[in-house]
């Protein structure tokens, strides 16, 4: 598996290339993603979004149309593809594959798996590919996704880092700003974050 990736446009938001059998994944391409992903991706097979913030997915339609694969989103965000919810202007298109869940799946034989994690969105996902975690808005190296947003909702963000304290294994993690990490180093922080939102909440 080979990866590559660049931070796009004033969230440096990053964009992800994952290659595996000569066969190419697109996750999260946000602003001005499409001119650097049609220089690097080889022979590219579809587009994964983590969720439907404009700034991981405004990219989605352009490269839709000009290499004609589909797009994969969890389905309570696909709505956020085709309505800008949030007015800032990104290119609506239709979710091709809408998610549902916990949810494994093969693309051109490559095997991969969406984890749902809502709470910064309604259908919040982390992509796992063999032993990487592409944790979107969810997990940053020290910090987590923020839970205050329209549509956000904080005692689902609780419910997601209590289900991520259950996950044994662990995994490298990419995510949708920043550093990477490992998932065993953010596990450490869990509790202090479920504490932090469960003051905000009350406060």
């Amino acid at each position: 598996m080979k990866i590559k990736f660049k931070a796009m446009g004033a969230y440096e938001t990053n964009c992800y290339l994952v290659e595996i059998n000569e066969k190419t994944l697109i996750i999260d391409p946000g602003v001005d993603a499409t001119s650097w992903v049609l220089e690097n991706a080889k022979n590219p097979v579809a587009i994964l979004n983590t969720h439907g913030h404009f700034d991981h997915v405004w990219s989605n339609k352009e490269l839709k149309e000009k290499l004609n694969i589909p797009i994969y989103i969890n389905s309570k965000d696909s709505f956020m593809l085709k309505s800008d919810p949030l007015n800032k202007g990104v290119p609506r298109v239709k979710a091709d594959y809408e998610i549902r869940g916990d949810e494994e799946l093969s693309i051109e034989g490559i095997k991969l798996r969406f984890r749902h994690f809502p709470g910064h969105t309604p259908g919040n996902s982390v992509i796992e590919i063999k032993n990487v975690w592409f944790s979107g808005d969810f997990l940053f190296r020290g910090s987590i996704g923020r839970w205050d947003f329209p549509y956000s909702e904080p005692s689902d963000m609780i419910r997601s880092l209590k289900k991520l304290e259950n996950i044994k294994e662990d995994f490298i993690l990419l995510p949708g700003h920043g550093k990477k990490s490992k998932l065993s180093v953010e596990k450490g922080r869990i509790k202090f974050w479920i504490s932090f939102i469960k003051r905000d909440i009350i406060y």
